[in-house]
């Protein structure tokens, strides 16, 4: 079987972009050998474009982890289909509407500087303990602010973190965050489902930044710059009584390559 592809990164958060409008794709086994990245193409997720008349979206964006698995709202991979979407002439427009498995969203597109709005954080549903703070994004995310960021081992302290009390199977993203001049963040994560640091994760750093916001260790709201180890992004919000609206997350995307790849029967088992 012929499988057109197209792979997208978006601050070193890559993905494998497939066109699934017309030929509806559904193989968690195959996901998972194409993100492999010794024997596959190699990538953190998988996005799918479907169509989503029903709900009067441009494009339905379905995610898939590289464990081939499909998983909550990702902020850069919904960047990353917004710009794939343009590709595809889905429209002509700067402006798209797009539906996730978290509800809509819009995404907007300036060169390759792509801006995507994520979903109303309800603050009576952000959890401050001593150690951590909790809140889910479209995705959920343990965050922790310290100082020595740079001699963290992101992998063990986050895997360990990931499947404990109360996260369990699910899991949960984990957010490790220091706070530098200038109310500009630096955020590494590890993100489950991918089950390693990534060089980048847009719901997390969302999620960083209103953790700052609600421990008041930041005092911006608009375009406060957060430094990852695939690039620089962009976060801005509304903090009010109840909730942060009008979040957004900005940032490059670079289309990396496209290709063809003929899948052997065995990938589909």
């Amino acid at each position: 079987m012929k499988l057109d592809f197209y792979k997208y990164q978006g601050t070193g958060n890559d993905f494998i972009l497939l066109d699934s409008r017309k030929k509806k794709i559904e193989n968690s086994f195959l996901f998972k050998k194409l993100c492999d990245r010794h024997f596959g193409i190699g990538a953190d997720g998988i996005i799918l474009i479907q169509n989503d008349d029903e709900y009067k979206s441009d494009f339905y964006m379905k995610y898939c982890n590289s464990d081939g698995k499909e998983s909550t709202m990702c902020g850069n991979g919904g960047r990353c289909a917004v710009s794939f979407a343009k590709k595809l002439g889905i429209t002509q427009k700067n402006k798209i509407h797009f539906r996730a498995i978290d509800g809509h969203h819009n995404g907007f597109i300036i060169n390759n500087i792509v801006s995507i709005n994520l979903l109303n954080v309800d603050r009576n549903t952000i959890k401050i303990h001593p150690e951590h703070v909790f809140l889910n994004t479209g995705s959920p995310h343990h965050i922790l602010f310290l100082e020595n960021i740079n001699e963290k081992n992101v992998y063990e302290e986050g895997k360990n973190i990931r499947f404990q009390n109360p996260y369990f199977e699910k899991g949960v993203n984990v957010n490790f965050v220091k706070i530098l001049e200038n109310d500009t963040l630096q955020v590494r994560t590890y993100e489950r489902g991918v089950e390693n640091e990534t060089l980048s994760c847009g719901t997390g750093v969302v999620a960083s930044v209103i953790a700052a916001c609600e421990k008041n260790k930041i005092k911006k709201n608009k375009d406060i710059l957060v430094q990852t180890i695939g690039g620089e992004l962009w976060v801005s919000l509304t903090k009010t009584k109840n909730e942060y609206k009008n979040v957004s997350l900005t940032g490059n995307v670079q289309l990396i390559f496209e290709g063809s790849i003929f899948i052997d029967k065995d990938w589909l088992k």
